[in-house]
């Protein structure tokens, strides 16, 4: 298997494991919440899978074998699409509480800074 056949699926690695970091540090909280993230992502994935399913069929757009991995599922979906439509959300939910987080000043870096100044004073 070359390099190139592992583009897309190592992209979607990629943006999980550098966007990880903000559960742990901004406090997101996102993975913590198994049924509330599965609940975000469920309507949305599946509503873009039937439809990416529909335009492949119809042969508006489809897949290069050379940058994935070969593992089609029924429909001739490559594997690296679910990845996709599942990976994207999460790192977007996680941008989004921290942001939240961050304007509220309650993450757990915030609060760790601001016991280390009041410490320090």
């Amino acid at each position: 298997m070359t390099m190139d056949r592992l583009q897309y699926a190592g992209l979607m690695v990629s943006c999980l494991v550098l966007t990880l970091p903000l559960e742990f540090l901004f406090g997101a909280r996102v993975w913590r919440r198994p049924r509330r993230l599965v609940g975000a992502i469920a309507p949305v994935a599946a509503f873009f899978i039937a439809w990416d399913l529909w335009a492949t069929n119809r042969g508006d757009w489809g897949f290069a074998d050379r940058y994935t991995i070969g593992w089609t599922l029924p429909g001739g979906m490559a594997v690296e699409e679910i990845l996709f439509f599942v990976t994207v959300p999460v790192c977007a939910l996680l941008t989004l509480e921290t942001v939240r987080n961050m304007l509220a000043g309650t993450t757990p870096l915030q609060r760790w800074v601001t016991a280390r100044r009041l410490r320090a004073r």
